[in-house]
């Protein structure tokens, strides 16, 4: 697998659409459908417990330490081994959205009244996508549910860490593959982690008419889509 590269090299221009976007923009059109990460270790996908489940209490982990500090991708080591992390739905009571699934086999939806849709999920059981860090298994779960990805076409993103309205806010290190609304297309962004040490991966898709509503769309995912550390 080729290295991961800055987010200064970028390549912007590339030729069509890659399929992974294609398959965003089908979801997007459809309303009913999403698209899907699979569980690279199992034959068939394995379900994501529910965000509110009563969360799993790992005997020797900070839990409250990790939720209080960013995590950038060379970070991801400090999560409790094997505990997924989980997605707020606070996007859900956002003024002009509604949910439109709710936790259906580990993915909630979101419409937009001006057209966005966003879809965000979690998978778990992804140890075998993990590399040398969360930025390296990153790509390699781009890579995975698309290999015509290359490390080029991605660049750093930033999701709120911690849903504590109490506490400053936190970030977490996310990369991004973006696609240009095309004559009478919609302008779409993925966002995605994965995390090596805590074996899920967290997956939004965003679709919207155009550039203006992708970017307001992403502000609200920014703000109100937490990813929630495993406890």
């Amino acid at each position: 697998m080729r290295e991961p590269t800055t987010a200064g090299r970028v390549r912007r221009a590339r030729p069509g659409t890659v399929p992974l976007m294609a398959a965003v923009l089908a979801a997007a059109g459809t309303g009913g459908c999403s698209v899907g990460v699979p569980d690279p270790a199992a034959p068939k996908p394995v379900e994501s417990a529910p965000v509110l489940a009563t969360p799993t209490i790992t005997p020797g982990h900070d839990a409250e330490a990790v939720a209080a500090q960013d995590l950038p991708f060379a970070s991801g080591s400090i999560l409790a081994r094997g505990v997924p992390v989980g997605i707020s739905d606070g996007l859900k009571d956002a003024p002009g959205w509604k949910m439109v699934k709710d936790n259906v086999a580990g993915e909630s939806q979101y419409l937009k009244a001006d057209g966005c849709l966003v879809a965000a999920k979690v998978r778990t059981n992804q140890a075998v996508l993990a590399r040398g860090d969360d930025r390296e298994s990153t790509v390699a779960l781009f890579q995975y549910l698309d290999p015509t990805i290359l490390p080029e076409y991605l660049k750093a993103g930033t999701l709120r860490w911690g849903g504590d309205e109490s506490s400053p806010r936190r970030t977490v290190e996310v990369l991004v593959l973006e696609q240009a609304a095309g004559a009478g297309g919609r302008a779409t962004a993925v966002l995605a982690r994965l995390f090596g040490t805590a074996e899920s991966s967290v997956f939004i898709s965003v679709a919207c008419p155009d550039a203006a509503s992708l970017a307001a769309a992403r502000a609200d995912v920014a703000s109100l889509l937490p990813v929630l550390p495993p406890a």
